[in-house]
């Protein structure tokens, strides 16, 4: 049993305000549509206050205890353009698979917790002072969980880490506070993300042929959501938004932290993970073949027909 006093793992980025002020976006082909987004990389190579600041509030984040993934780091190890690079479309359910940069971002580093960092340095005659905003994203869903902003008592130093820890501190405590609230929630209720499943155009099956289960015959999205969903989600809870032939939408799925890693013993369970068991549900139950897909951390696409 894992203990609940465990603190959730947290990735300090500059929020997309501060990057477009400061010119550090870039572009990307997203199936035919440009996209402006943060160009992380640029920033953290021209901004010296940039990397003393994450590193500041990193800092104060792992001193109370948050363990903390450093972008720099995860930035190294993934390439920005995966994002141009789209996946076949099937002609049926009208469906694509692409990752942006940031779900990418979100996928190989792997925080419970992004926080999104801005800041503004004020001047008031020979006196500066700081005014910030953080916000605690959960990185599965991209919903704000915690927020904290102010600014600071003017101070004659210039410093800029010296301004914004001057500024954080007071608010620290209440947006950690926060944080745990919700992680919390997640041991209790489970991880929020969501599942799509499409059908290639070349598969025999699809979402209405008929199997047999457990001494009963069903179509196939009947089968998935009235008896695979409700037994392989932290307790029964999803939405189904949409059913057809061809494709199959479940939202506000809850899975929990952690489940079996296939050996008898316990992992930490992400969607990707967990859309694993369908696959092997699928192949073992009723030979059908099907290829699981993340996008970023709180999405998995699951493909029939083709892998």
């Amino acid at each position: 049993m894992q203990s609940q006093a465990k603190k959730p793992s947290i990735m300090v980025i500059p929020s997309d305000n501060w990057c477009q002020i400061e010119g550090f976006m870039t572009s990307y082909d997203n199936l035919g549509t440009v996209k402006n987004v943060p160009d992380y990389r640029k920033a953290l190579q021209n901004s010296y206050d940039l990397n003393s600041v994450i590193s500041k509030v990193g800092e104060l984040m792992a001193d109370r205890g948050f363990p903390l993934v450093d972008l720099e780091r995860i930035l190294k190890k993934i390439e920005l353009d995966q994002a141009r690079q789209s996946m076949k479309m099937s002609e049926n359910s009208g469906a694509s698979l692409s990752e942006t940069p940031m779900d990418i971002l979100k996928r190989v580093a792997k925080a419970d917790i992004i926080i999104n960092l801005s800041w503004k340095v004020n001047t008031t005659g020979p006196k500066k002072s700081i005014s910030f905003n953080m916000q605690g994203l959960d990185a599965y869903t991209g919903k704000q969980v915690t927020a904290a902003s102010g600014t600071g008592t003017p101070s004659f130093t210039a410093d800029v880490v010296v301004l914004l820890e001057e500024a954080v501190i007071s608010y620290l405590d209440k947006f950690n506070e926060g944080l745990m609230n919700h992680f919390e929630d997640l041991f209790e209720n489970g991880r929020e993300g969501a599942l799509v499943i499409q059908v290639w155009d070349d598969s025999e099956v699809n979402l209405e042929s008929e199997f047999e289960l457990k001494g009963r015959t069903a179509e196939l999205k009947r089968i998935i959501g009235s008896y695979w969903m409700p037994r392989n989600t932290l307790k029964g809870r999803f939405s189904q938004d949409e059913s057809s032939a061809y494709i199959q939408k479940f939202s506000q799925v809850r899975i929990p932290l952690y489940g079996d890693d296939g050996w008898g013993g316990e992992m930490a369970l992400d969607f990707n993970s967990w859309g694993v068991q369908l696959v092997d549900f699928l192949k073992n139950e009723f030979s059908i073949v099907s290829k699981i897909e993340p996008v970023g951390l709180g999405e998995v696409h699951l493909t029939i027909g083709n892998k």
